[in-house]
């Protein structure tokens, strides 16, 4: 990879981080598909099929994604970094909501559809309606404290972990671990981590 191709993703996250309408909707346009296929591959039990859609996988996965990076959670500096982190979602994701249904031990055959991983849209709102708005990312960054704030700020500055405990005290690792535990917080809060956590 180019230094040129480093710069233009590493501008693309940045553009994600900050909550740009364009760059959410190119996200979704590019790696929507992948995470898609990825949920159809692993569906092991077709019964489940009939009780969640790809899409409904799909549209966790992004939307955690957005806020936790909007947060400064994901160090991502290629391309194959994101598609390895957003297929690794896609499995943990689809793992929990198997686990979910087994555990509430739901009669699939008494669920409406028919096979809706054969590949179509989800009724309902596009991921990128979903997941691109700015309203998520403010209602996540209400749930933060100021200090928390005060993190996702530097972390959306650009500043390393170092930098930043540098500035405001602590460890590189302490801060970054705040960071990790008040994005899954207001993430569990505002119900984007209901299908698992990441």
């Amino acid at each position: 990879m180019s230094d040129e191709d480093i710069d233009t993703f590493s501008d693309f996250i940045r553009r994600v981080r900050a909550g740009d309408g364009q760059a959410a909707a190119e996200m979704v346009r590019r790696y929507e598909p992948l995470i898609r296929r990825e949920v159809r591959l692993r569906t092991e039990d077709r019964r489940l099929e009939r009780v969640f859609d790809s899409m409904d996988v799909c549209q966790s996965v992004l939307a955690s994604f957005f806020v936790r990076t909007a947060a400064g959670q994901y160090d991502l500096d290629r391309p194959d970094q994101l598609v390895g982190l957003l297929v690794t979602m896609a499995r943990n994701k689809l793992a929990a909501t198997a686990r979910q249904q087994y555990r509430q031990r739901r009669d699939t055959r008494r669920q409406a559809g028919d096979g809706a991983l054969d590949g179509r849209p989800a009724a309902g709102p596009s991921p990128s309606a979903e997941v691109a708005g700015r309203e998520l990312l403010e209602r996540f960054r209400a749930g933060l404290s100021d200090e928390e704030r005060r993190l996702v700020e530097l972390r959306n500055d650009g500043l390393t972990w170092p930098e930043i405990a540098a500035q405001i005290g602590g460890t590189p690792q302490a801060r970054r671990v705040q960071l990790a535990r008040a994005a899954d917080r207001v993430a569990r809060e505002l119900g984007l981590d209901d299908l698992a956590d990441d």
